[in-house]
């Protein structure tokens, strides 16, 4: 009881803190929101940009993929007030080198703590998956301008985070702003499979491209998918039309979901992995039910096909057309190239998962591994490692390589049960990225770091021997 109370009073201070973090905003005239490619920086974005138009602050956006020294030097020479978003906390020294005048509202563990800083950490919360970068940017927009319906852009961000993954549902602070986006009328939670499809695909191909958990005998498999639905006695169409989740009774869910149930029992999956199946699915009620933009999921999902190929612009109209703050023209027209891009961006995450599988994951003592070179395109390779999991049968870390332009990029990802004993990714990833002469950072469960070409044995191996340092502490 006693740690709730303190958890509690924390986020207090938080809240205080980003009411602090707001009133240095209030007394500008001009800023420039900088933010990350990915879904819950997109979505981040969107709120501070939000909150400064209707504050009557002029104001603009730049999307990054990595906050380097080249990057932030090149934000310098704006000259203009920067608020950054999703980012930020583990370069403050490189920020504070080039005196950039700034807020930073993120959820990354900081590498110190600082005045202009908002960041759960701070407070002893955890930024992994008890309150994301969408939430914590939210935070200082509400002091700004009381606007709860930016909740539900938050709650997008989280999810696309991955912040519910750690329990089938948002946990901690997260739920407050949750309450919010509910008492505004945006936002509903419902119990539900969590499978990515619900709203937009047939259910066959829900089940076909669902590569987390991996599902014996359906994952990439179209026939087996279809078999799979038959045999549970649910029709895949009727009427001549494919049917999605949505189109399904109640009865016909609960079959379906009983028998995936079974069929991850039989091929002895952990049982947290199988509890993880069903949980809380969130919906955004102001959006029109059938499309990606109806589930938090589905929606996070749309806009990382929009950030990692470039087009971070059309996510952030898909956003603000949610908001109703751009024309519906331009909305539409934003919406109907996310879902262009939607379609490329789930046959390469399937030909990548492909990849993986066809060229296998090689083990050291601790950790997994393996190298996409330019099979698997940089900003995708962390997603994709993400989805092996399901590939191999060992619990390890795994680490996975990519070539992009900036050298070689790294993406690391762990299971619950490995933060729980004790691995720490964005620490054990920063130091092992810094001998080789690169930066990285990020969660406990989840990192990524820039290397030199070349340097990619070294990590390993001082990335393997701190890993294995962790796990026996």
């Amino acid at each position: 009881m006693t740690k709730r109370i303190t958890k509690l009073e924390n986020f207090k201070r938080m809240c205080l803190k980003a009411r602090e973090i707001a009133n240095l905003v209030k007394k500008r005239s001009e800023v420039l929101v900088v933010t990350h490619v990915d879904a819950d920086g997109i979505t981040s974005g969107a709120i501070a940009v939000q909150a400064l138009r209707k504050s009557g602050i002029e104001s603009r956006i730049e999307f990054v993929k990595q906050l380097d020294e080249k990057a932030i030097e090149k934000i310098a020479d704006e000259n203009v007030f920067v608020w950054f978003t999703d980012l930020g906390s583990g370069q403050i020294d490189l920020i504070e080198k080039v005196g950039i005048d700034c807020i930073v509202t993120d959820h990354h563990q900081p590498i110190k703590k600082v005045e202009y800083q908002l960041n759960p950490h701070d407070f002893g919360i955890d930024g992994s998956y008890e309150f994301g970068g969408a939430s914590t940017t939210y935070l200082v927009s509400r002091c700004l301008f009381k606007d709860l319906t930016l909740s539900a852009l938050a709650i997008v961000g989280c999810v696309g985070d991955l912040q519910d993954s750690k329990a089938g549902m948002l946990k901690s602070f997260n739920r407050v702003v949750l309450g919010e986006g509910i008492k505004a009328g945006v936002l509903e939670k419902i119990r539900d499979i969590r499978l990515f499809g619900k709203q937009t695909r047939p259910v066959y191909k829900m089940l076909e491209f669902t590569f987390d958990p991996y599902l014996p005998g359906i994952s990439g498999n179209e026939e087996g998918a279809l078999n799979f639905m038959k045999k549970a006695g649910v029709e895949p169409v009727v009427s001549d039309k494919w049917r999605r989740w949505i189109d399904l009774s109640k009865e016909e869910r609960v079959k379906l979901t009983s028998e995936l149930v079974k069929l991850l029992m039989r091929c002895e999956y952990p049982i947290k992995t199988i509890e993880r199946l069903v949980g809380e699915v969130y919906i955004l009620k102001n959006v029109e039910e059938g499309t990606e933009l109806r589930d938090a999921m589905e929606f996070s999902t749309l806009l990382n096909a929009t950030a990692r190929y470039g087009y971070e612009e059309v996510g952030l109209n898909v956003c603000l057309g949610v908001c109703k703050s751009i024309s519906e023209e331009k909305f539409y027209r934003a919406y109907k190239r996310a879902k262009n891009l939607l379609q490329n961006h789930r046959k390469n995450l399937s030909e990548g998962v492909k990849f993986v599988s066809e060229r296998g994951i090689e083990e050291l003592e601790n950790v997994q591994y393996f190298h996409a070179g330019k099979k698997i395109k940089d900003t995708i390779v962390g997603i994709v490692a993400g989805m092996c999991y399901s590939l191999t049968k060992t619990s390890k870390p795994i680490v996975a390589f990519a070539e992009s332009e900036e050298g070689v990029k790294v993406s690391a990802r762990a299971t619950q049960s490995l933060v729980d004993r004790g691995i720490n990714l964005a620490e054990a990833v920063r130091i092992a990225a810094e001998r080789v002469g690169g930066k990285g950072g990020g969660h406990n469960i989840a990192a990524g770091a820039t290397i030199p070409e070349g340097r990619e044995r070294e990590f390993l191996t001082e990335f393997n021997r701190i890993i294995g340092q962790q796990l026996r502490k």
